[in-house]
């Protein structure tokens, strides 16, 4: 087991970030680990890397405890933190050596990393010259200097242009054929095309724990959307059976939310021409994992 986690909890002040949660990852996953702003994701990877400590519960990292074995937990992980901390002073290759120096490892690794994460073109710059995705990028690099058995990653892709978040999604999709990785990240799209597990935390507790495809299949949540001839009134379209929420821009077009296997698409249908309104457009949209996401976080 490369991460296991048993009802860790952990509060600042009267507020619970962390709620007893428990969950493990096995050698090889790579799990996307979701919530809200404040549903504690952040303090969790920050226990895990020993910036902080639970008040109840246990972790270990490739069988190393958090708690009693910080050492040997920090030399089994690579971490880039939501918040990059970078010596903007340095060259590239000046802060890669200086940690590979406290990692004790070869020099020869350093161009390996460099070329893994696309850096060669700009490693002879100091890193403060550098754009925020390249400074991603160096991060990332940092955290795969040592070769770690576990990469646990905030944000990696936080800054980057579409091109590079091509590039640095298969770095950490084939990272992820040896290594554990467990990844933090609003970005829907990233999780769906790098992750197959998702693990969701809202205020503090685990909402989902699932393979990607039968966390999608088993979502109840449907939503259609519709174009009406005519203006509706929210009035009017609250008496729609079973609606679960609803959103609109203009009082034409409608994005509805219903949370029933029954296909909706007849009962709006049956509903316009109940009000004398004719449907331009009506569609079911597919299931995606946002629309997962919105089910189990509201």
């Amino acid at each position: 087991m490369s991460i296991a986690i048993q009802n860790i909890s952990k509060s600042y002040g009267t507020q619970k970030a962390l709620d007893a949660i428990s969950f493990s990852i096995n050698k090889g996953e790579i799990v996307g680990f979701l919530g809200p702003n404040g549903a504690g994701k952040s303090t969790l990877m920050k226990i895990l890397t020993t910036y902080l400590t639970a008040d109840e519960g246990s972790a270990k990292v490739n069988g190393f405890d958090v708690s009693s074995q910080p050492k040997d937990v920090q030399l089994s992980i690579g971490y880039l933190p939501e918040h990059n901390p970078l010596y903007l002073d340095l060259y590239v290759r000046e802060y890669l050596a200086f940690n590979a120096d406290v990692y004790k490892v070869a020099t020869s690794r350093i161009e390996e990393v460099i070329q893994l994460t696309g850096l060669s073109t700009e490693s002879h710059k100091k890193i403060g010259q550098l754009s925020k995705g390249y400074r991603q990028r160096v991060g990332l690099a940092n955290a795969l200097l040592h070769n770690p058995d576990v990469l646990i990653l905030d944000e990696p892709t936080t800054g980057l242009d579409p091109n590079q978040l091509v590039e640095i999604r298969n770095v950490i999709k084939n990272a992820g054929k040896d290594k554990t990785v467990f990844l933090s990240t609003h970005i829907m799209q990233e999780v769906e095309a790098i992750c197959d597990r998702i693990i969701i935390i809202n205020k503090g507790k685990i909402v989902a724990d699932k393979k990607l495809e039968k966390l999608i299949s088993e979502s109840t949540t449907q939503i259609i959307e519709v174009e009406f001839d005519q203006k509706v009134s929210e009035t009017q379209i609250t008496t729609i059976d079973t609606i679960h929420s609803y959103t609109t821009t203009n009082g034409i077009i409608w994005e509805l939310t219903f949370t029933t296997d029954k296909d909706m698409r007849p009962v709006v249908f049956d509903f316009a021409t109940a009000n004398g309104l004719k449907t331009l457009q009506l569609n079911q949209k597919n299931k995606n994992l946002e629309t997962v996401f919105r089910e189990v976080t509201k």
